[in-house]
């Protein structure tokens, strides 16, 4: 194998894990902030729990309806690099696009939220 073909795959190897690592699930990597509630074919439903202050690690979401359950004030570092700052109030439900962030409680009570994530619709018959 020539230099430059053992530089390419490894570069590939790389990017392929990269991108795994940008992929984690949240329940996965940070069960003390996440955990499932149900999980079948269409949703899966996430309570979400950060004390004061917390964070969680780097992870990933599919397109999602979080509903507060609480006020909550939260910082999320994309994973582009850029920092967004959300506010809800106790019963808010918002929309989230799918993608990667690190979020950070930046209240000095408790958040809860409930996080709806969606999966593909099965196909449906023509009847």
């Amino acid at each position: 194998m020539t230099a430059i073909a053992r530089a390419a795959l490894a570069a590939a190897i790389v990017a392929f894990a990269s991108a795994a690592a940008l992929a984690q699930d949240a329940a996965k990597v940070d069960p003390k902030h996440y955990k499932v509630l149900i999980d079948n074919a269409q949703v899966r439903v996430l309570r979400i729990h950060y004390g004061p202050h917390e964070s969680s690690v780097k992870h990933s979401h599919p397109d999602a309806v979080v509903t507060y359950l609480t006020d909550g004030r939260t910082k999320m570092l994309l994973g582009n690099g850029k920092t967004v700052v959300n506010t809800g109030k106790k019963g808010d439900a918002v929309w989230t696009p799918a993608g990667v962030h690190t979020p950070t409680n930046m209240s000095d009570v408790p958040f809860e939220a409930i996080l709806v994530e969606l999966k593909r619709p099965a196909a449906r018959s023509g009847k």
